[in-house]
């Protein structure tokens, strides 16, 4: 039987591809940056052919690093950025338009105008989900409302709609399948009946002919064309990238919590096989299904987290790689009274205000750059205490976190994290969770693995956080942010 296991992670800056063998450890990775298109305000865009020819070539480029071929792979498990809506030609193959990324704002309006009509409700118990632009089937509907032809051709059964894993498993393998955790953040899926929600569809008007199947995380979903690795090789797992991180922090029990530091923010709990509704504006989603078994979570979504840094570094040119604002947030130190808010594209959780709009204060004549990027790695950690609160007035308090991501690398970011949570911070020996978890389901497709209890004992902590700060000095720092969001919001509600 072939020993390893490729992950490709499609994510918002980049797609990446690792390979891992059976206990779970790399053997080799390649990655890929691509364009971010930003038409208009609030508007992010990606073209998802480039997306596919990275993945492609990240694929075929970590064979190469490995020595391996593509017999040696048992499966491949698809990871993605959620929400993010492509639609594209049943015959060609051709994307219709760019793919609207999860990140976009462009449908607010939309999504204000139901809110008034009184469909939140409504839509939160059949979905989880609120009524907001980051969620596809507002992107979808206005694909097909604003694409020449593209509503005709979509009735037609021209048309295909799906996620990235969707769109990607199509160009792979020519099977139009999604799983339920990415159908799940789709705002047309009803995550009690585990299927598309006719009358979701007529809200938002969409065609069923568009959608996917919808399967397991773990399944036999088809196998790519052989012209693309050398060999035809069996896709077995996909999964949503922050579902995909839970899992590969071995989050399998009720209680168990991760933070994801990618390009945003995502802090998830497990809820276990029963939905939770939150009543404090965090989501309820679908974590996973293997089997027959579906368990759900709640989850809080900050839209920028490492892309906060990211814009530090390329729009500000205040640093040229990220690895200098350690030293600057040891300078610096924590009690920094400099915020910032990075609401470039609104704030999501629990604010969710598409108008909010970033700014910088408690600026005086002696701040610095350090001091600035400083603000910059705080605002991840008090957005996150900000999900965290609302997860308390759920009484759904987790008793310690465990991170991974990008971010996490970071000793004094996580430290920080510990002090204003005043919780305990885990952080894994293997921080690329998002494409383990994913290479997980996938091993289990291809029998390499039983069950997920088999993936549990294969976790390793790295290093625990402890809290060194009073929990006063905390809150003070916290209550500095909650004023400074407070001057950004939009104050609709």
């Amino acid at each position: 039987m072939s020993q390893f296991i490729m992950a490709i992670d499609q994510g918002t800056t980049s797609s990446r591809a690792i390979i891992f063998d059976q206990h779970g450890r790399i053997q080799a990775q390649a990655q890929a940056e691509f364009p971010q298109y930003f038409p208009n305000d609030g508007w992010v865009e990606h073209n998802a052919k480039e997306i596919l020819e990275g993945v492609i070539q990240v694929s075929r480029e970590v064979l190469q690093k490995s020595e391996l071929a593509a017999s040696d792979i048992a499966a491949i498990g698809i990871t993605n950025q959620r929400e993010t809506t492509v639609v594209w030609d049943r015959d060609t193959g051709e994307p219709v338009y760019n793919a609207i990324v999860w990140q976009d704002r462009r449908t607010a309006r939309v999504c204000e105008e139901l809110t008034l009509q009184g469909k939140e409700n409504w839509v939160n118990k059949k979905t989880g989900l609120l009524l907001d632009p980051y969620f596809s089937a507002t992107k979808l509907q206005w694909i097909l409302n604003n694409v020449d032809g593209a509503r005709e051709r979509a009735q037609a059964g021209e048309l295909a709609f799906g996620t990235i894993d969707s769109y990607l498993l199509w160009s792979l393998t020519g099977e139009h399948k999604t799983d339920v955790t990415n159908a799940s953040r789709t705002m047309l899926f009803n995550i009690h009946e585990l299927t598309w929600d006719n009358e979701l569809l007529e809200l938002f008007d969409v065609p069923s002919s568009v959608l996917p199947e919808v399967c397991a995380s773990s399944e036999e979903f088809g196998y790519t064309r052989e012209d693309i690795l050398g060999a035809p090789v069996l896709v077995g797992g996909m999964v949503g990238d922050q579902q995909g991180a839970l899992i590969g922090q071995a989050c399998f029990h009720e209680g168990m919590a991760k933070s994801t530091y990618g390009t945003g923010c995502f802090l998830m709990q497990n809820t276990g096989t029963q939905p939770r509704t939150s009543h404090h504006r965090l989501l309820t989603t679908i974590a996973y299904q293997v089997g027959d078994t579906v368990h759900y979570a709640l989850e809080g979504s900050i839209f920028m987290a490492g892309a906060t840094i990211q814009w530090i570094r390329d729009g500000l040119k205040l640093i040229g790689h990220a690895r200098e604002t350690l030293d600057m947030a040891k300078q610096v130190g924590a009690n920094n009274h400099v915020y910032m808010v990075p609401a470039f594209t609104g704030l999501g959780a629990p604010y969710w205000d598409p108008d909010a709009r970033g700014a910088i204060m408690g600026l005086t004549r002696d701040t610095g750059i350090a001091e600035i990027v400083t603000a910059g790695l705080q605002s991840v950690c008090y957005q996150t205490r900000d999900l965290l609160e609302a997860m308390a007035k759920d009484k759904a308090v987790p008793t310690r976190i465990r991170v991974d991501g990008g971010m996490v690398v970071n000793d004094w970011v996580v430290q920080f994290l510990a002090d204003i949570l005043q919780l305990p911070i885990e952080r894994p020996e293997i921080t690329e969770t998002t494409a383990l978890g994913a290479a997980y389901l996938a091993a289990i497709s291809a029998g390499q693995k039983t069950c997920l209890a088999d993936v549990a004992e294969l976790w390793q902590q790295e290093r625990s956080f402890e809290p060194n700060m009073e929990r006063a000095a905390s809150d003070q720092l916290y209550d500095g942010w909650l004023d400074a969001v407070g001057r950004v919001r939009s104050h609709r509600d």
